[in-house]
């Protein structure tokens, strides 16, 4: 992964970049692309992956002159710098090198563009980082420390809480969730997560504790306390078998009107030697939550 950073720029090179954009980078921001200018854009995106059925994200940090080029002088997101951009979505973080339009300096966030306002400046944002260290180091120790799972060479944003794990009998389940941006809004409120979940029978277990899944049960709670009960065959389409020392992983998703939630529920097995022999496996409560956001300007003053 770390040969997957560019050579560092320049001093002249950022201070070109700063009379470009007529405004002055954050002091970290250029020590650290001092070090390293963003990465080779031949690999998979260094600042994280994400992939569904349906959706793939992978976003590039980008090199100064790059993320020059996408400086925002427009409404909404003006003295915004891009620091990632994933080309499969157009998502970008952004860094706000000065204070405006009700951003503090120097933080980091996603945009998210408010769907019900007609004023395309109506730009609400996630918060990620409140200053370009805070970003990056916090990215960097989940990725060092094994926060982040790395599947395939690609960073994925999984953050799993080491209390979220279930054991019922020789299997054990736990589960790692992350918050999608780029799928998700503000106005209206709609919040979206995937979860990946990991199924594990100990390597410890008999032979005959061989088992398959058959159906999966959800309870699914909103920050109201409104439930919704959902019950089903197998897991994401799949009836998976489960032997000793044997592991099987999925990815689903859920959303939520309000901007956190829990879900919790079990899988129903049936035995490989005994098939008229079923048993329920618990699955552990796992939260989510959106991060902080602060509402556009032009809503407010609208």
């Amino acid at each position: 992964l770390f040969c997957a950073f560019a050579e560092g720029a320049r001093e002249e090179d950022l201070d070109a970049v700063e009379a470009q954009i007529g405004c002055k980078l954050p002091d970290d921001y250029r020590c650290s692309y001092r070090i390293h200018n963003g990465q080779k854009l031949v690999v998979p995106g260094l600042l994280g992956s994400m992939a569904l059925s349906n959706h793939y994200r992978s976003e590039d940090l980008l090199d100064v002159d790059t993320a020059a080029g996408g400086f925002q002088q427009r409404q909404g997101l003006k003295y915004c710098l891009p620091l990632t951009f994933c080309i499969h979505t157009g998502l970008s973080q952004y860094i706000a090198v000065e204070a405006a339009e009700g951003r503090n300096k120097n933080e980091v966030f996603y945009q998210c563009p408010d769907q019900m306002a007609r004023n395309p400046a109506a730009i609400d944002m996630f918060i990620i980082g409140a200053t370009f260290t805070d970003w990056f180091t916090s990215y960097v120790n989940n990725v060092v420390s094994g926060g982040f799972p790395i599947i395939r060479d690609q960073i994925f944003r999984y953050v799993h809480d080491p209390e979220c794990v279930a054991t019922t009998g020789d299997i054990t389940v736990s589960v790692s969730t992350s918050f999608l941006p780029e799928l998700s809004s503000v106005h209206p409120p709609h919040y979206f997560f995937t979860y990946r979940i990991r199924i594990e029978m100990s390597k410890d277990a008999l032979p005959e504790k061989a088992c398959q899944l058959d159906s999966r049960y959800w309870r699914i709670t909103n920050a109201k306390g409104d439930v919704e009960e959902v019950q089903g065959p197998g897991v994401v389409g799949e009836f998976p078998i489960i032997s000793p020392g044997r592991v099987y992983e999925y990815t689903s998703c859920t959303t939520f009107s309000t901007t956190s939630g829990y879900m919790e529920g079990y899988y129903t097995f049936h035995f490989l030697y005994f098939k008229d022999k079923i048993f329920n496996v618990a699955i552990p409560r796992f939260h989510m939550a959106c991060p902080t956001f602060r509402v556009s300007i032009a809503r407010l003053v609208s």
